[in-house]
């Protein structure tokens, strides 16, 4: 049964730097692209880093410098860096998986382009 699990999470005030990770089993990870998402009220659900096979990884503009993505396959663990929080950073934030292309890329950076997802941990920045 694939499993993606999020704990963490939660309350934050500005320039914070929590970390959120994504435990992740009954599938191969190591083959897998892994992504954050992140959903903020009254918005759809957008990407914000994502981590290949390889392991490249890419950053939406709003958190490049800020965020840190990486994998541990050994323990099956995806974890995100978070720094310099700012109140817009406010959202749901979900992981996501999906099987790395004959390059061993992520398929794309859209929602639909992923197989596999988290329930979501909420992060809330204050002033």
């Amino acid at each position: 049964q694939v499993q993606l699990v999020e704990p963490g999470g939660g309350s934050v005030q500005a320039g914070g730097s929590p970390t959120l990770r994504c435990a992740s089993s009954g599938f191969p990870s190591a083959d897998f692209c892994m992504m954050w998402f992140r959903q903020a009220p009254g918005s759809g659900r957008a990407g914000v880093a994502s981590i290949d096979r390889l392991p490249g990884t890419i950053y939406a503009d709003s958190v490049r410098g800020r965020f840190i993505i990486s994998r541990d396959d050994a323990k099956n663990i995806l974890s995100l860096y978070m720094h310099n929080l700012i109140p817009e950073d406010t959202a749901m934030y979900f992981c996501a998986a999906a099987r790395v292309t004959t390059l061993g890329f992520c398929p794309g950076w859209q929602p639909q382009d992923f197989n596999y997802w988290g329930q979501g941990t909420q992060v809330t920045v204050s002033l």
